[in-house]
């Protein structure tokens, strides 16, 4: 039985890349009935809105949904469509997986997950612009606030995918010296969770400067990393570089109700329609969405097919110094799949 899923296929790199996704997909015998439906700079010039009721009510009926990148259109008081996705379905955790594919780099084993709190923080929205005197626009604001609740359901959720996934340590990363109340109580709540992991999973905290430079100079001492919305966003992209660049970076949004998989990296307008994009991040988003839907066994079939495609057949797009096409990069991983 086929099981419904919404898919937005997005905006610049994001149709091609996500046709290509589909086709491995199908390669891999994944069964999904997508519904496909419209957001950012597509919705926009169809609907007059980058964010349409009908892909709302979509992710509402399907719980589950694929993303290609979006572009957010500039101006007019539109607020980041990710974001909003993200308020919308409580979609608390963002799972950040990174691993060493591509040979010959500076970091060879690089296998780190970064849990990022996706909802609270300083993105939260809380800012504006206040006048003084005869100055309009003499002062800008953000708000930044966490609460218990929030800190203690991302820890929880960083230590149980820990252990689910045979994950060894997390380390909490924070900047409680400076930041004692926003960033104090999520270190606090985070240790409380962390003490009723003992045992099972090791671990230890971090001030955010200080992990930012351990990650270039030796990122193997790290395994999980579980963070705030902000520090999670640049570290997040850090960490992709030690891999090669966004171009194989997913990431999932996870609530209690809904989940999102999407590429990580942007629209890529300057080289939409020129089918030199690489769908790697969005297939491996495929992968942590068949993982979350109980395929764990289909998802590692296209890990491994898409790393012997880049490591064995030496089949790889511009980015990764390649030839290779979208939908030929595609085709190599389904030639590998079999």
């Amino acid at each position: 039985m086929k099981r419904r899923a919404t898919l937005i296929p997005g905006d610049g790199i994001g149709p091609e890349i996500t046709a290509a996704t589909l086709r491995v997909l199908a390669a891999a015998g994944a069964e999904f009935e997508w519904d496909e439906q419209l957001a950012g700079m597509a919705a926009m010039e169809e609907s007059g809105t980058p964010l349409p009721d009908a892909t709302l009510e979509s992710l509402r009926q399907t719980q589950l949904g694929l993303k290609g990148p979006l572009t957010t259109p500039v101006g007019g008081g539109f607020r980041s469509i990710n974001v909003a996705l993200r308020k919308e379905f409580d979609l608390y955790a963002n799972v950040r997986p990174a691993k060493t594919i591509v040979p010959g780099g500076r970091y060879e084993n690089v296998d780190i997950v970064l849990v990022r709190e996706n909802t609270e923080g300083l993105y939260s929205g809380f800012e504006g612009i206040i006048g003084i005197g005869g100055d309009p626009r003499a002062m800008a604001q953000s708000v930044a606030y966490t609460t218990r609740v929030g800190r203690e359901r991302i820890a929880r959720y960083a230590f149980e995918y820990a252990v689910s996934h045979g994950r060894k340590k997390v380390t909490i990363v924070h900047k409680a010296n400076i930041l004692k109340a926003l960033t104090g109580l999520f270190l606090e709540v985070s240790q409380g969770v962390a003490r009723e992991f003992a045992g099972r999973v090791v671990a230890d905290d971090i001030i955010v400067d200080a992990c930012a430079m351990k990650l270039v100079l030796d990122p193997a001492q790290f395994d999980m990393i579980v963070t705030t919305n902000m520090f999670g966003d640049i570290l997040s992209d850090e960490i992709a570089g030690l891999v090669g660049g966004l171009g194989l970076a997913p990431g999932a949004n996870i609530g209690s109700k809904c989940a999102l998989f999407e590429a990580v990296h942007g629209s890529a307008p300057d080289i939409a329609g020129k089918g030199v994009a690489n769908p790697s991040a969005l297939i491996l988003a495929g992968c942590m969405m068949l993982d979350h839907v109980g395929e764990p066994s289909r998802a590692d079939r296209v890990r491994k097919a898409l790393e012997q495609v880049i490591r064995d057949d030496n089949v790889r797009t511009p980015d990764l110094k390649g030839h290779a096409t979208t939908m030929g990069f595609a085709d190599a991983v389904c030639r590998r799949l079999g």
